[in-house]
């Protein structure tokens, strides 16, 4: 098909990725093939260069794969070579295009819920996912970012790229936070998060940039569990699609909210 585009990971059978671009073409009144992709680790690279030798048009990248794709890229928007990471992928002239749609999206959508001025907010990863919104949330006038991750050494290496930033070791983490995002993949594998509720103030607003549209992930449970308010990233999910649909075809989709409130009945 002409129109064919695609999400690549590993899991990727989760994704809601092509319910939400067909729902974004529909809107727009015109027809595309979106696909999911699965791909080891060894075949990433190679797979990406197949999708557009055969003529794809453009590709979203999730976990774990942000980084490299980035490093793949011959030319990156402004906001993609300051994360140094890539979740959209398109081909022109010749050169293989990179953009980081993440920032964006998590701003549109965590904005719902709580005011980003002057709150302390702590990241939880120091992944492609976490490269990807560092940069948005330091320029929405936040008082503080703190990057926490098991291994101390990775986030002090993502501090080298964005010195405004904090770090600590996971077990190292004692104040209380205005507001907590989970960028780790724990939630994908249903891992528990042996948190300190230390971390957790009466009025602390958890976000998880994983999803799930049938029950909380652990991150979400051990929050609510603690008496805070919090969402998953599926409002995010949409509207960084909303931002790579746009890149891939000039236009916005007329009504994301729609999307949003459909796949919560999926």
């Amino acid at each position: 098909m002409e129109n064919r585009f695609a999400v690549i990971g590993n899991p990727i059978g989760h994704s809601l990725s092509p319910i939400i671009h067909q729902r974004f073409a529909e809107q727009m009144g015109f027809m595309l093939d979106y696909e999911k992709i699965h791909v080891d680790d060894i075949e990433f690279e190679q797979t990406v260069f197949d999708f557009f030798h055969q003529g794809g048009k453009g590709l979203n990248i999730t976990l774990p794969f942000k980084e490299r794709a980035f490093s793949m890229a011959d030319i990156h928007t402004p906001r993609c070579e300051q994360a140094k990471a890539a979740n959209t992928l398109w081909m022109d002239n010749g050169l293989l295009h990179a953009d980081t749609t993440d920032g964006v999206g998590l701003i549109r959508d965590l904005s719902r819920h709580v005011t980003l001025k002057d709150k302390r907010i702590l990241i939880l990863g120091a992944g492609g996912a976490s490269r990807g919104i560092i940069g948005p949330l330091l320029d929405a006038n936040i008082a503080t970012l703190v990057l926490a991750n098991r291994t101390e050494s990775r986030a002090k290496a993502l501090q080298r790229d964005f010195p405004d930033i904090k770090c600590s070791a996971l077990d190292a983490l004692t104040t209380g936070y205005d507001v907590i995002i989970n960028a780790t993949s724990a939630s994908l594998t249903n891992d528990a998060f042996p948190l300190s509720p230390s971390l957790l103030t009466p009025t602390t607003y958890c976000y998880d940039l994983v999803y799930n549209i049938h029950k909380p992930t652990p991150f979400l449970s051990w929050a609510r569990q603690h008496g805070c308010a919090a969402s998953d990233g599926l409002g995010m999910l949409v509207e960084q699609a909303s931002e790579a649909f746009f890149m891939w075809h000039a236009v916005m989709p007329r009504s994301i909210s729609d999307v949003i409130l459909d796949l919560r009945r999926v």
